[in-house]
């Protein structure tokens, strides 16, 4: 009767032979170099359409609000009279209105005293007092000249009917609206933008190419809402 031991020991001694026999097989090797390319085929493939997805959200526009010609009589934001008022309504959570923020500083240090400038974070009911006090909301308070406001329920969005987080609206000193849109050219993308060059060209009281631009961002009306990200953000953090 053979010993265990002794079997197990011969199998184990046989498991490089048996390598060393197949590399030298040339079935084997053929075998081999054709599937180190597939491999390395669908690899590529799968990484490809992963970012396909992501460069396809990162574009994505939210929801387009249609903000009242007029500035809303009820509101309780004081439009001012003496120099354009703009207002960004924003979800607290949203990472790509991040951006819009960022954009937002750009924006003011521009307009230099000349723009009157409002950040509403949207407060739903049955949350947390300080829920709306996110890191965005510290952010947007950093920004000399802009004033962060709480909105509960979300009843100043509703009263200039946004309903994606960045949109900006801003109206003159009669009270029309002269710009409405977002401030970024993608989600969570910083840089040069159409929004943002429309209502610098209005500061500098010229025409801009438009007044009406799309925005990127979550949907202001759920809470609960998880954006997927993006590759500016991905690099960040």
């Amino acid at each position: 009767m053979s010993n265990p031991l002794t079997v197990s020991s011969n199998l184990s001694d046989s498991g490089p032979e048996c390598a060393k026999a197949l590399s030298r097989n040339p079935a084997f090797r053929n075998f081999a170099r054709r599937l180190l390319p597939a491999g390395i085929f669908i690899w590529v493939t799968l990484v490809a359409i992963g970012l396909w997805s992501l460069w396809g959200y990162e574009n994505a526009p939210g929801e387009a609000g249609k903000p009242p010609q007029q500035w809303p009589s009820v509101s309780r934001i004081q439009l001012n009279r003496s120099n354009p008022t703009l207002v960004m309504l924003a979800h607290p959570r949203c990472p790509c209105t991040r951006a819009s923020i960022a954009e937002l500083a750009r924006v003011m240090a521009h307009g230099q005293g000349r723009l009157s400038a409002y950040v509403l974070f949207i407060k739903p009911a049955g949350f947390d007092n300080d829920w709306e006090h996110s890191d965005l909301w510290e952010s947007a308070a950093g920004i000399p000249g802009v004033n962060v406001v709480s909105d509960p329920d979300g009843v100043e969005a509703g009263l200039f009917s946004a309903v994606t987080s960045g949109q900006t609206v801003l109206y003159n000193t009669g009270g029309q609206l002269i710009f409405s849109g977002g401030i970024t050219g993608a989600r969570g993308h910083h840089g040069d933008n159409a929004g943002e060059s429309a209502i610098i060209a209005i500061l500098n009281a010229t025409v801009p190419e438009r007044n009406q631009t799309a925005v990127f961002g979550c949907p202001l009306f759920n809470p609960t809402f998880e954006c997927q990200g993006t590759l500016d953000e991905s690099k960040q953090y």
